[in-house]
């Protein structure tokens, strides 16, 4: 059973929903970078409806966010309550028993920013469904030793609804909590010994875990080896942990720069921001605007985030930029890091003569996956971005564009070819109202469909994908093309 806590999301969520623009209109879409084809084997607008809050915040439960630093104004609470409302969500997805492809959008939803934003961890764990219904079509031999050992009842229930809706019978299952918190509990212990202080480590592996019941295990594990700090508010309210998290890439989108998003959030939310790097391009734009801001006020304890790209490469700029103002922001790293890249990383700041208490780390992957389950978030890459804040259109782009980083812009449909040519990919993105291509059929639908619309049989999974991404329609293209021109313009002001 899926919580119903208007806690249940990410630290930084709330703290980008008071930095931004809470009751706004926006989109955000799910989707798969790899490992496709993949197999949709529920109703979206069914399961997202039951992850919305039912209850309003408590008194108590306000108070206890203010003193973890999330003070929120009205516009936050009226969003959420305006989303969890009937009408209050507008879900565009694929039917149920659809295949869908990489990088194309499975689903997309619409509503007060600040609830469509609160979905996505949420969300985010629907991949752990996909996985399993996709392996039991795909590879049904294999499947079997994938599900073996669920870490908790929760995921284990799951296992069987998703199995039931592809019709293949569930095999034999054994539920081991005390074996994954022994995992968790040895994972943490060794990342504690190579940082030598647990108050430099903090979890942030809520979209990582297949369930809530996973995760507070792993959150368990943590704070037994003494990891107090985690982004899912929920779980730090309910094991006395502190929540922790400020900024995200949608809040950056929503400004449309690095300057204007990070002052927002500076400006508008109290205590110390961690200013996150990649959004456009981590050594170009990110990491200089972030100096820039931090040697305006050397005082208030700012922080730089490294995420995805070459760290080792971004380390470096960022100790020249220190030497270069006279500054050093705490730093934080983190993006699928490992004790082997942990190691690596600690030899760096000795070298540099940073202090221990200046550099922490973020986990999430590392610590909540689940030794011999191979269906992890990261297997398929699954992502939630933003693609419109009011009528804007926004892009994800990192700093390789064309490595696949890039997010769809708009508001993004999915049609399909009524005559599949192997030499094209299987997908086109069109935008909403654009019309259909001739030759194609659009397969997003607003609201549950039955399963009889889906366009490719259960038992009948498409190849394995080899296109690097859908096609574009014209309109589609255009966007990609002004919010690429908007980002070379961005850097060469930065610069």
């Amino acid at each position: 059973m899926m919580s119903t806590s208007i806690l249940a999301t990410d630290g930084y969520k709330f703290s980008m929903a008071a930095a931004g623009w809470p009751l706004r209109t926006e989109t955000f879409y799910y989707s798969h970078r790899r490992g496709g084809p993949h197999y949709l084997p529920f109703d979206v607008t069914e399961l997202v409806t039951r992850m919305l809050p039912t209850e309003a915040i408590t008194p108590a439960e306000r108070g206890w966010l203010a003193t973890q630093g999330y003070d929120l104004g009205g516009g936050v609470w009226a969003a959420l309550a305006q989303g969890a409302a009937a009408g209050g969500l507008r879900i565009d997805a694929l039917p149920a028993h659809s295949w869908f492809h990489d990088r194309e959008p499975a689903f997309s939803l619409t509503g007060p920013s600040a609830m469509v934003s609160w979905l996505e961890p949420l969300v985010l764990q629907l991949h752990y469904r996909i996985q399993v219904a996709t392996v039991a079509l795909r590879d049904p031999e294999a499947m079997p030793a994938m599900v073996a050992h669920p870490t908790c009842a929760e995921q284990a229930d799951i296992i069987r609804e998703t199995l039931d809706a592809v019709g293949v019978p569930c095999p034999p299952m054994e539920v081991r909590p005390a074996a994954y918190l022994d995992q968790v509990r040895a994972t943490v212990a060794e990342l504690v010994t190579i940082v030598e202080d647990p108050r430099r480590i903090f979890e942030v592996g809520m979209r990582a875990a297949s369930c809530m019941a996973q995760h507070r295990i792993a959150l368990e594990a943590c704070a037994a080896e003494g990891v107090h700090a985690t982004s899912n508010v929920a779980l730090a309210h309910d094991l006395g942990l502190r929540a922790v998290g400020t900024m995200g890439h949608e809040h950056v989108q929503r400004y449309g720069s690095d300057d204007a998003a990070f002052r927002a959030m500076r400006d508008r939310f109290p205590g110390a921001s961690s200013f996150l790097l990649d959004t456009f391009d981590t050594v170009k734009s990110g990491l200089p605007t972030a100096f820039g801001l931090v040697a305006e006020d050397p005082t208030r304890g700012d922080t730089v985030r490294f995420d995805s790209g070459d760290k080792e490469a971004q380390y470096a700029t960022a100790l020249e930029l220190a030497a270069t103002l006279g500054v050093r922001p705490r730093l934080i790293l983190e993006d699928g890091f490992t004790a082997a890249m942990t190691r690596r990383f600690e030899t760096l700041r000795r070298d540099a003569a940073i202090p221990a208490a200046d550099q922490l780390y973020g986990y999430g992957g590392t610590i909540v996956r689940a030794e011999g389950d191979p269906l992890t978030r990261d297997r398929v890459a699954a992502v939630y971005k933003l693609t419109q804040t009011g009528p804007t259109p926004t892009m994800k782009f990192g700093d390789a564009p064309g490595a696949g980083k890039e997010s769809i812009p708009g508001l993004p449909r999915l049609c399909r070819p009524l005559r599949p040519d192997p030499d094209r990919p299987p997908g086109l993105v069109v935008q909403e109202g654009e019309p259909v291509p001739e030759g194609f059929v659009q397969v997003t639908e607003t609201g549950s469909k039955a399963a009889a619309g889906a366009p490719t049989s259960p038992d009948a999974p498409p190849p394995p994908d080899t296109h690097p991404r859908p096609e574009y329609s014209a309109q589609t293209w255009a966007l990609v093309s002004d919010l690429t021109a908007a980002r070379k313009r961005h850097i060469a002001g930065v610069l």
